[in-house]
């Protein structure tokens, strides 16, 4: 059964992880030029503005509840690469700025677990139950939530950021194929990610996590929590 205090650091977790994942694309794409998801209102860091029904809210809580790690996806950013100088090359700018974004957010929950390690012996945190529940349960699933969404997201299948990354390196002459398959390759993948384990008992998207996300943050937090 999933915890209360698990399922309020998930949330406290997953909701900035994801805004600042998206205000990081539409950001990026402004200082390249593009000034559509200003117009559009994206760069703002209210939640409600990033949310998709499904992706923020229905499928992490569908994962929170059966266990497996915690990712999702919000309402894409809107850019218009006509505005870019190199738009193959500021395309890729763009898809990176996300997971860049989360990569960072895991970083800086790493150094605070470093700087908070030494008052882990020390009587007066260690017998706090709030500094133990930010210690060990809020930092962990923090830096977690954004590695999980940062490899999530440089899948190479449309719309995820990796499929602007998968498009650079493709033919010119492919391109247009490529784009054509986007509209209908997202919600395969989605079904597969539902379908997958319960047909053949095996978790292939779990497993991605855990040999990338789970093996980065073994290696940035302190021997700890491994």
């Amino acid at each position: 059964m999933v915890s209360i205090p698990y399922i309020i650091c998930s949330v406290l977790s997953f909701v900035p992880a994801l805004v600042l994942h998206e205000v990081a694309h539409g950001f990026a794409a402004y200082k390249l030029g593009d000034p559509t998801a200003k117009r559009s209102g994206r760069l703002s860091l209210n939640p409600l503005k990033h949310i998709d029904p499904f992706g923020t809210v229905i499928l992490p809580a569908l994962l929170m509840l059966m266990g497996w790690p915690v990712f999702g996806y919000a309402k894409p950013v809107p850019y218009n690469p006509r505005y870019f100088k190199d738009p193959r090359r500021d395309d890729v700018i763009v898809g990176l700025a996300g997971p860049s974004a989360n990569l960072a957010m895991a970083a800086l929950a790493a150094a605070v677990a470093w700087g908070c390690s030494g008052l882990v012996t020390n009587p007066a945190f260690a017998n706090n139950e709030l500094f133990a529940y930010f210690y060990v349960m809020f930092l962990p699933t923090f830096a977690l939530i954004n590695l999980y969404l940062m490899f999530f997201n440089l899948l190479p299948i449309p719309p995820l950021d990796g499929s602007s990354i998968f498009a650079i390196l493709l033919p010119p002459k492919y391109l247009p194929k490529y784009y054509q398959i986007q509209q209908y390759a997202f919600p395969v993948f989605m079904i597969a990610v539902v379908v997958l384990p319960y047909v053949f008992n095996f978790n292939p998207f779990s497993w991605y996590l855990g040999v990338t996300a789970g093996n980065l943050f073994d290696l940035m937090f302190p021997p700890f929590f491994s």
